[in-house]
């Protein structure tokens, strides 16, 4: 179970559609942002080292989701950017996730795009943020196919290979994707606690 979602049941009950479809919505719709994705990626490596199903159909699948996903994100921020910063606080919208991204952004630029694919929350943001900055469309794409390159491919197969090395792999699931889930918090968590130093240096 992953922040109470059965990723495993979930994953093989509904097969490779369902992965695409999650990869898709947090990588390019604003209420995305509590999908787990990368415990999903990892997850559905395991189940394809387990030959559940093609670990090719979830890397190439996963990837195309993502990058569309992400350039439904960027054309969302671009058209709807101005009425993000006038809406009222809601179960799906939250302004401090917003600000998150913009921080993001603006610290790293078009190099946001890579990075935020293993932030989570940032991930789902930083292309609207891109849109609303009119980030130069063909820069964006660039980084946005690197990002999802880099985040399925890496994700996925960590989850492959270790399926194929680890005996019972299975096990120890919970313990691995709770892992996975604190060293993508880790950059957030730095930068509360350096940004905590500098307001009391001030």
């Amino acid at each position: 179970m992953t922040f109470g979602i059965d990723l495993i049941g979930l994953v093989k009950g509904f097969g490779l559609i369902l992965v695409y479809a999650m990869i898709f919505i947090e990588s390019g719709l604003f209420f995305g942002f509590f999908f787990p994705g990368d415990s999903l990626l990892f997850t559905a490596g395991l189940l394809a080292s387990q030959h559940v199903f093609s670990v090719w159909g979830l890397v190439i699948g996963s990837t195309i989701a993502a990058i569309i996903g992400v350039n439904v994100g960027y054309h969302f921020g671009k058209v709807f950017g101005p009425r993000i910063f006038n809406r009222e606080e809601s179960i799906f919208f939250h302004k401090k996730n917003i600000q998150r991204a913009e921080d993001f952004y603006k610290k790293y630029g078009a190099f946001t795009i890579i990075l935020a694919r293993f932030t989570p929350f940032v991930r789902t943001f930083a292309p609207i943020f891109a849109g609303i900055g009119h980030m130069n469309y063909r820069v964006f794409m660039i980084y946005n196919i690197i990002g999802a390159l880099l985040w399925v491919f890496g994700v996925s197969f960590a989850g492959y290979f270790l399926g194929q090395i680890v005996p019972n792999i299975d096990k120890y699931i919970l313990p691995i994707i709770a892992l996975i889930i604190v060293l993508s918090i880790i950059p957030a968590l730095v930068k509360i606690w350096s940004e905590y130093l500098k307001s009391r240096s001030n």
